[in-house]
């Protein structure tokens, strides 16, 4: 197993040591073991969970929701599959709603044919959501 003391792994990551001190204090990631001169060692998970981090950074996640997630995911089981993926779901659907708040002013800007032709863009992709999660609500996780 590959073990990274917390500089190999900032530039693995392409991150900044200072930023895994910080996530290693907030319990995003976790050191794997130490060395003998109690260097930090990180395991290659950790690598992949930094990826991951930065990830939903950039789709606008605060790390409190990021921490949230990455612990349903370290917790998961087949049977919590399904659960998790409502997890996520509920969490996109926050991110989707401050953007939407984030674009209100410009929406209430609109003039009256503009707001309708993009309600009538908008209106079938959002029920066919609404109607795909409400099925997986219905008939529940498979047995």
């Amino acid at each position: 197993m590959t073990l990274y003391r917390i500089g190999e792994l900032a530039k693995a990551a392409h991150t900044s040591e200072r930023t895994i001190d910080y996530y290693t204090k907030l319990g995003l990631i976790a050191p794997e073991s130490r060395s003998d001169k109690n260097y930090r060692l990180y395991s290659h998970e950790t690598l992949v969970a930094l990826e991951r981090i930065n990830q939903l950074k950039q789709e606008k996640y605060t790390l409190d929701e990021i921490k949230t997630m990455m612990s349903k995911w370290n917790e998961a089981t087949p049977e919590n599959d399904v659960s998790d993926r409502l997890v996520e779901l509920e969490l996109q659907m926050q991110r989707l709603e401050r953007e939407v708040k984030a674009l209100e002013p410009v929406i209430s800007g609109l003039k009256p044919g503009q707001a309708r032709r993009a309600l009538a863009a908008l209106l079938p992709q959002g029920v066919a959501c609404m109607e795909a999660i409400k099925l997986l609500l219905i008939q529940g996780p498979p047995m």
